[in-house]
């Protein structure tokens, strides 16, 4: 049988629409207006990282642009709609989730036991009762407050101290959780005493919370591989979102389909019967400021064939041989990432440093137009009174 082909310019439309940046970025930002983003998008990726905000407040301030941090913060410790833990990176993941959370709970601790006792100095398992001990008999703490007789070491910040280490197990295999956050640490408490007990007390078997993991990333991704579908929670394994695949295809569930890159080029993946008739709402041109980590750029090498959106962070890179700045923004415009920008927070005022577009976009007085209000708008979102461009920072 013929399999049936989706054209690149209606695969970028139906990826940003189940990543909620088809429409303009209205909504209260807050409350259960908050928790339905994030419902939507199924977890959001956290970062420390604060040139002028920090990733996860620019992923929803990019879909909600009424949204402020605080009502992440009070959706995480007030709300209880959300809790902590670990995707493929440190997230808050929607509250409904908990329950198979289980799964992850339990492979992260065998994983976590094995690897740090090879990883991390001394024996970090001699510490995970005294730890326990310590946060139900004084309560909340934090990673500074346990193994206070400890060498803090000074190799970096992955040079744990044992009970620091101990602390992380215990929050990694759910014992834990994080209760609230100050300054950006996290703050931890028996996971009894923070999640609903709703969440809490629910149990679901195994196979069924990886049939929930593949349906949910095959329906927020909109087509994808069985690779993408095990990568969108890092729940599953590889080896079981292939067998998901497998079944899901025998089932009539999902189809075949070729999806187009922006050079022509298709890839085989998985889509919903319905994907190839869906009706799509209308694009809106907005011009958005996004975060390195939005769930629809995560993944660089489908960002690369999507949009032909070649990008990395170098934070890592020496100055000499970065090719943009530090830490820049992609910006997009409709379905297409027109460039990135420098710009970081200077006191009361967002610098701004640098604006790099594609080689194929043109920036006409219009577009540069759209781009200012947007940094404006970006710029009272950090708490900043004013803009400051830099001179010549609009760059070919």
């Amino acid at each position: 049988m013929t399999v049936p082909v989706i054209p690149n310019d209606r695969a970028r439309h139906i990826f940003l629409s189940k990543h909620g940046l088809v429409d303009a970025p209205t909504g209260t930002g807050k409350g259960a207006d908050l928790q339905a983003a994030v419902d939507d998008l199924g977890f959001v990726q956290l970062d420390s990282v604060n040139t002028f905000a920090r990733a996860h407040d620019l992923i929803l301030w990019s879909r909600r642009q009424q949204y402020r941090p605080a009502h992440l913060s009070n959706l995480l410790t007030v709300d209880r709609g959300v809790f902590e833990h670990w995707t493929h990176d440190a997230s808050a993941i929607s509250m409904a989730h908990f329950p198979h959370w289980r799964l992850k709970f339990a492979r992260d601790a065998v994983w976590l036991e094995s690897r740090w006792k090879e990883w991390r100095r001394d024996d970090f398992t001699k510490k995970i009762d005294e730890v326990l001990r310590h946060i139900s008999d004084h309560g909340s703490c934090t990673s500074g407050d346990v193994g206070t007789d400890e060498d803090r070491g000074k190799g970096g910040w992955w040079d744990w101290h044992p009970s620091k280490t101990a602390l992380e197990y215990l929050w990694r295999s759910g014992q834990v959780s994080v209760v609230r956050r100050e300054n950006f640490t996290k703050i931890y408490d028996l996971t009894e005493r923070v999640i609903p007990a709703d969440a809490l007390n629910a149990r679901i078997a195994s196979d069924e919370t990886v049939d929930w993991a593949c349906g949910f990333a095959m329906d927020k991704l909109g087509f994808a591989t069985s690779g993408e579908i095990a990568a969108f929670f890092a729940l599953v394994t590889p080896a079981e979102a292939r067998e998901w695949c497998k079944n899901a295809f025998a089932d009539d569930t999902i189809i075949e389909v070729d999806v187009a890159g922006v050079d022509g080029k298709l890839r085989r993946s998985f889509a919903r019967p319905d994907m190839l008739d869906l009706t799509l709402p209308k694009l809106s041109t907005r011009v958005r400021i996004m975060s390195p980590f939005d769930p629809a750029l995560r993944d660089r090498k489908r960002a690369e064939r999507l949009f032909g959106f070649h990008y990395r962070i170098e934070i890592f890179v020496p100055a000499a041989k970065r090719q943009y700045g530090y830490y820049v923004f992609p910006v997009m415009e409709g379905d297409q990432l027109i460039g990135r920008i420098d710009m970081k927070r200077q006191g009361t005022t967002l610098g701004v440093t640098a604006f790099w577009p594609e080689q194929s976009v043109r920036m006409g007085a219009g577009r540069i137009k759209r781009l200012q209000g947007e940094i404006a708008r970006a710029a009272r979102f950090g708490g900043c009174d004013d803009v400051r461009y830099e001179n010549g920072w609009q760059r070919t």
